[in-house]
């Protein structure tokens, strides 16, 4: 069976231009380059149907940017995106547009990507009734219903984003998504900015909606106690790549990439007492100019000589287990 979406070998790079003063500098003989920011590096990815796919990673590890190219947003330098096992960009355009309206995505920040001059009833309503899911006349029964189902009172139908709290925001941005009837749900950090008890419940309703409607999630966030709980797979990026992957529970409790051990270290839990919790030594490097070989050896405790030249494979070490350190090469 295809995955029902599938990141094949996708890279991205983000490139600023010179300007005038840039070009006329370089043809004078200065050393002038345009800056290259390599977000994503050679990263493939595949969710099945039904699935819960965590992503997680430190700040500027790539992993919005790898969601933002999974629900379109974003237009990979490199690579393929499979909807079914086709290549969504040699659709035809019918087809095409078919296949991007069942991939959504629910944002960080509720507030900045809810129109601030629109009634919530516009904002989940707009989208509905613009590629004809819903007739007119329908369409306010349509979007009661929704809003009953993220939990928010049909009677606030016609506030504005502003008149809302945060966890109020965030189900509208829920409920926007939902209203194209989608098959999977890119969440970008969709819990980060709420406080803790709003975060149970909203995360809470992300799967009482997996269960009602059928969703599969990829699920992008820098908590790991909150992708433990949600997931039933986890990816694990480190600037651009992906360094490992395993089922949930295989992955917290046999963690082989010294990152991910790294990160799981400092899980804060209640039974770790008396704990000094550290950071992950040095800084992570610059996509700009990221180091050679594995981008993990500056900062790893077992890196060797053949870590500062030779980027690691991501191989299989168990079933179903991924990972890409050159320590599992005598296993």
């Amino acid at each position: 069976m295809p995955a029902l979406l599938e990141l094949r070998n996708v890279t991205r790079n983000f490139v600023r231009p010179l300007d005038l003063a840039a070009k006329i500098a370089r043809l004078a003989g200065a050393d002038v380059r345009e800056i290259v920011v390599h977000a994503l590096d050679d990263v493939s990815v595949a969710i099945a149907e039904g699935e819960v796919v965590g992503l997680a990673g430190e700040s500027g590890c790539g992993k919005s940017t790898l969601g933002r190219i999974a629900a379109g947003i974003l237009a990979p330098t490199a690579g393929t995106r499979l909807w079914h096992g086709a290549d969504i960009a040699a659709l035809a355009p019918e087809a095409r547009r078919a296949a991007e309206l069942k991939i959504q995505m629910v944002f960080q920040d509720s507030y900045a990507s809810l129109n601030p001059r629109m009634r919530v009833a516009d904002i989940i309503g707009e989208a509905p009734r613009v590629h004809g899911i819903d007739t007119a006349d329908d369409i306010d029964y349509y979007v009661d219903q929704l809003m009953e189902k993220v939990g928010l009172d049909p009677a606030f139908r016609r506030r504005f984003p502003h008149q809302f709290s945060g966890g109020q925001r965030a189900r509208i941005g829920i409920a926007r998504a939902l209203a194209v009837k989608p098959e999977l749900l890119v969440c970008d950090e969709a819990v980060a900015a709420l406080d803790v008890s709003i975060q149970a419940q909203v995360l809470n309703l992300f799967m009482q909606l997996r269960a009602d409607f059928n969703l599969t999630y990829l699920f992008i966030s820098h908590d790991l106690g909150v992708v433990k709980h949600l997931s039933d797979r986890v990816v694990i990026m480190y600037l651009g790549r992906v360094v490992e992957t395993a089922p949930a529970l295989e992955l917290f409790r046999h963690a082989n990439h010294p990152y991910t051990q790294a990160l799981l270290a400092e899980v804060p839990a209640l039974d770790k007492r008396r704990h000094d919790f550290t950071p992950i030594k040095g800084e992570i490097p610059s996509p700009i100019d990221p180091p050679a070989g594995c981008h993990f050896h500056p900062r790893c405790p077992h890196a060797m000589e053949r870590c500062r030249t030779e980027p690691p494979l991501l191989r299989e070490i168990a079933p179903d287990h991924w990972s890409a350190c050159h320590l599992n090469d005598g296993r």
